[in-house]
């Protein structure tokens, strides 16, 4: 499990026995696991940047899984959840996997069942914290660009041409190149292609935040 070695399963559940159960199965995987009584002291001891994924019964006193699963996406906290369920219901399996959900297991759970999600969870998991570095990354270059660099790169994305551009901000094609010269040594972009597929994913990954 080295490929995971930075990554944290968060066992959530009010039922001490079950949570020692999962907890086990885990650490008996060469993983690290917390656990929480509550979907609520979670999101307390939890942060944006975090690398892993949760384990959580569906019903709980207070939040239930469902509901956690909300609360994670609207403060950003982008890591698989697994729910765990002794009521499942179909209603609940296809609320749940719309939602994001990795699986919906029925309790009792087969070991091996638990642990084929749990591997699946954190490969997601790292997939999706390699493309949030990635999109803060990006970010941080963009914020080095001036406002005129910013509306040149706007255009170049567009496919407009230099002297199209120039006409347009009313400046000279030798100001074009010199700024478009700038934007992609402070992108870091060793071409047009490059610096499009970076724009473009922060755009889609606004969209999706907006879903």
């Amino acid at each position: 499990m080295a490929l995971f070695e930075n990554a944290t399963v968060f066992v959530i559940d009010d039922d001490q026995q079950a949570r020692e159960s999962v907890c086990a199965l885990v650490q008996s995987m060469g993983l690290r696991s917390r656990d929480f009584v509550s979907a609520e002291e979670f999101l307390d001891h939890i942060d944006r940047d975090v690398r892993g994924c949760v384990v959580s019964d569906l019903r709980m006193l207070g939040m239930n899984g469902l509901e956690l699963q909300d609360t994670m996406r609207a403060r950003g906290v982008i890591i698989p959840v697994i729910l765990i369920t002794a009521y499942p219901r179909t209603s609940l399996t296809v609320r749940a996997m719309k939602q994001g959900a990795v699986t919906l297991l029925e309790k009792p759970y087969e070991e091996d069942d638990l642990w084929d999600a749990v591997r699946e969870a954190l490969r997601i998991s790292e997939l999706q914290y390699d493309k949030q570095a990635r999109r803060r990354d990006i970010l941080q270059r963009l914020e080095l660009l001036t406002p005129k660099e910013h509306q040149v790169m706007e255009l170049m994305v567009e496919g407009i041409a230099n002297k199209v551009i120039a006409n347009r901000l009313d400046v000279s094609i030798r100001t074009v190149e010199n700024r478009r010269h700038d934007i992609f040594e402070k992108m870091n972009a060793s071409s047009l292609a490059e610096l499009v597929r970076m724009v473009v994913s922060i755009r889609d990954d606004e969209s999706d935040s907006d879903l």
